[in-house]
C-alpha cells in the first residue's frame, strides 16, 4: 500500500503557541495517510509550531508501520521536500519501499541538473523533462532525480507593467527523488496524486472536522483534541466505504451532515419495540443503511 505523510500548520491565537516557520503562531502536526485504506490516517503526531516540518521523520515512519493492520505492507511512499533526508531515503531503501520525494534545490542538486546533457531533455507539457542519478553524503545508495524545467516570464526590473518591453526569461525546476523504475512522466504524475491522497485529506480533516482551530493553550490538551478529530475522520471514512452507497463515496463530511446526519427523525416505542420514524421520501436510503450495518455486523461477528 501507499503511505503519504505531510505536516500542516494550524494557526492558533494562543499566548502559549509558538511561532511556525511561516511566521504565524500555532502548531505543526505531522499526519500519515494510507491511500488504499480510503485515505485513513494511520498515525499523527501533534507538534509545537516551532518544530520543523522535517523533524524526526524516521521515528514517525516507524510509528506508521507499527500501526498497520496485520497482513498489510507499505510498498510505496510519497512526501514533499521536508522528507528529502538521507535518513528517510535509507529507511525506504533498506525496507524495499519505493519512494517519490520532493527534492531540495540545494547546491548539489543544482549541480546535478547542470550536468544533464541538453540532448537528454525532452518535451513535457509546457516544459521539458529529464533525469539523472544522484546521491547524498549519508545515503547508502544512489537514487534517480526526475527534473521538470519550465520557462517563466518575469518582467525586467523597473519595467513592470510596460508591455512593450520583452520579459526576461527565467527557468524554474521541479525535482523529485525516486527509487521507482518507471518512466519520468509516470513518476511525476504519480507524485501529483498526493494532492488528493494527502493534502486534500488534511484539508478535510481540518475544515470538515473543526481541527483548524485548537480549544486550549495547553499543547497536550490540543493533542488529545486533534486525535479525537482524527478518530472521527477515520470513522467517517469507514462509514462512507461500508455503509453509504456509491453516490456518497467522494462526498465531504459537510454533504453527509446536511443530507444524512441532520435528517429529522423521531424515536418512539411501539409494541415494546424502538422505532425510528423518518419522512417517507428518505425511507429507502435509511433502510439501505440499516441493511448494510446488519451485513457488516454479521461479517465482523463471523471473524
Amino acid at each position: 500500500m501507499t503511505l503519504d505523510i505531510d505536516a500542516s500548520q494550524i494557526v492558533a491565537e494562543k499566548a502559549e503557541a509558538l511561532w511556525t516557520y511561516k511566521g504565524e503562531k500555532g502548531y505543526m502536526p505531522l499526519v500519515g495517510h494510507v491511500k488504499e485504506l480510503s485515505g485513513m490516517v494511520i498515525h499523527e503526531e501533534f507538534r509545537e509550531g516551532n518544530v520543523s516540518p522535517g523533524a524526526d521523520h524516521v521515528p514517525f515512519l516507524n510509528a506508521c508501520l507499527r500501526r498497520l493492520p496485520a497482513g498489510i505492507r507499505i510498498a510505496r511512499f510519497r512526501a514533499d521536500s521536508a522528507s528529502y533526508q538521507a535518513s528517510v531515503i535509507n529507511f525506504c531503501q533498506e525496507r524495499g519501499i519505493r519512494f517519490v520525494i520532493g527534492a531540495d534545490l540545494n547546491v548539489a542538486v543544482r549541480e546535478a541538473i547542470r550536468m544533464i546533457p541538453e540532448s537528454d531533455w525532452r518535451p513535457y507539457q509546457d516544459g521539458h523533462i529529464a533525469e539523472t542519478v544522484h546521491t547524498m553524503n549519508k545515503t547508502h545508495n544512489a537514487f534517480r532525480l526526475i527534473v521538470v524545467r519550465r520557462r517563466v516570464q518575469n518582467p525586467l526590473p523597473g519595467m513592470e507593467g510596460e508591455g512593450e518591453e520583452e520579459a526576461s526569461p527565467d527557468v524554474r525546476y521541479k525535482v523529485l527523488a525516486t527509487s521507482h523504475k518507471e518512466i519520468p512522466e509516470w513518476v511525476v504524475a504519480w507524485y501529483k496524486q498526493r494532492g488528493e491522497a494527502s493534502e486534500n485529506r488534511i484539508k478535510e480533516l481540518k475544515i470538515g472536522f473543526g481541527m483548524e482551530r485548537m480549544p486550549s493553550g495547553d499543547t497536550k490538551a490540543n493533542g488529545i483534541f486533534f486525535r479525537i478529530g482524527v478518530l472521527a475522520y477515520n470513522l467517517f471514512l469507514l462509514f462512507l466505504e461500508e455503509i453509504m452507497d456509491e453516490s456518497f463515496q467522494r462526498a465531504q463530511v459537510q454533504t453527509v451532515r446536511w443530507q444524512i446526519y441532520q435528517m429529522a427523525g423521531k424515536v418512539v416505542r411501539h409494541a415494546g419495540v424502538l422505532v425510528l420514524k423518518v419522512a417517507e421520501d428518505v425511507l429507502t436510503p435509511f433502510r439501505s443503511f440499516r441493511e448494510r450495518c446488519w451485513r457488516l455486523w454479521c461479517r465482523e461477528g463471523s471473524q
